[in-house]
């Protein structure tokens, strides 16, 4: 797409190493479109119009990228480069969401390359610590889409179940 004044943060996703092996690729992960609209509802939520019209600076900076993207009829935006004010209002509601699907059932460290438990792959497993917010939402993205994992149908209780502890406890746990 061009880059016009304003809307530099419009990358297409492009092609960098892997961390663990030099040789293969892997796609820098971008926003999806469906993340930024949820950001904006959590957000019209937390701190809603007092007079109906107006909204908060947070649901204006994540609306400004919306639009934008919705305009160039793009799906996904890059984390990286977006305006600053959006980004902080989607780490925010980042911060909100469960950190790692996994449930605690990783078939990866007995030679699956991917696990039967999260849908992770193994490279994801292995390094989601080092993965950035926009690459973690990719992951989940993709796994919720292919809905095959465990976490998806067998464990789906025992996911929920844990999610909800995790929430009582303040913090989710990483894996």
């Amino acid at each position: 797409m061009t880059q016009e004044a304003g809307a530099t943060w419009f990358l297409q996703a492009r092609p960098v190493p892997l961390l663990s092996s030099p040789s293969r690729l892997r796609v820098v992960a971008a926003l999806h479109i469906t993340d930024i609209e949820s950001a904006i509802n959590w957000w019209r939520e937390r701190r809603p119009s007092p007079d109906g019209i107006t909204a908060c600076a947070e649901v204006l900076a994540l609306a400004e990228v919306y639009a934008l993207m919705v305009y160039y009829h793009e799906s996904s935006c890059d984390e990286e480069s977006m305006p600053a004010a959006a980004r902080d209002a989607w780490l925010a509601w980042y911060a909100s969401m469960p950190d790692a699907p996994c449930i605690a059932i990783c078939s990866t460290s007995q030679g699956d390359a991917v696990c039967k438990g999260c849908g992770r792959t193994f490279e994801e497993v292995q390094h989601w610590t080092a993965m950035t917010p926009g690459e973690k939402r990719a992951t989940w993205r993709r796994i919720t889409q292919e809905g095959t994992a465990w976490r998806f149908n067998r464990y789906a209780e025992r996911a929920t179940a844990d999610a909800a502890a995790s929430d009582g406890a303040g913090s989710a746990p990483a894996a």
